[in-house]
């Protein structure tokens, strides 16, 4: 018998799709669904710089099942890296298709965002 996989990290943020977020075909757009793992890094790093942070790099983002109209989006984070002024976390995407009962991941990245002081300049990471 095969594990159901599960979610890693901390759910960060959870978001309804609807249908302003779609195409004709009633499949949620891409660029919606990496803008809300871009919000739920921003909260997360935030949280742990305890202050302002930008995002300065996506990598490694791959979409593996469509987002439809209804799903609700639930967007877990994990820090993975803590640099001197950066903060590298893996973040998922899964759906969870309430008519079906079924969560299912339907992307996952790695975002890097950076700290900035209240004039904008990079600063350092405080220690945990």
């Amino acid at each position: 018998m095969t594990e159901t996989p599960k979610p890693k990290g901390e759910l960060t943020l959870r978001t309804l799709a609807m249908p302003g977020d779609a195409n004709p075909a009633g499949d949620i757009f891409g660029g919606w669904v990496m803008a809300q793992m871009d919000l739920a890094s921003g909260i997360r790093a935030a949280e742990r710089a305890r202050g302002r942070v930008v995002t300065a790099a996506v990598k490694e983002m791959a979409f593996q099942l469509p987002v439809k109209i209804g799903d609700t989006l639930s967007v877990f984070t994990d820090i993975d890296r803590v640099g001197r002024t950066s903060i590298t976390l893996c973040v998922e995407a899964w759906a969870h298709r309430s008519r079906y009962n079924k969560m299912e991941k339907v992307t996952a990245g790695t975002f890097i965002m950076v700290a900035l002081d209240e004039n904008g300049a990079p600063k350092p990471v405080p220690k945990a």
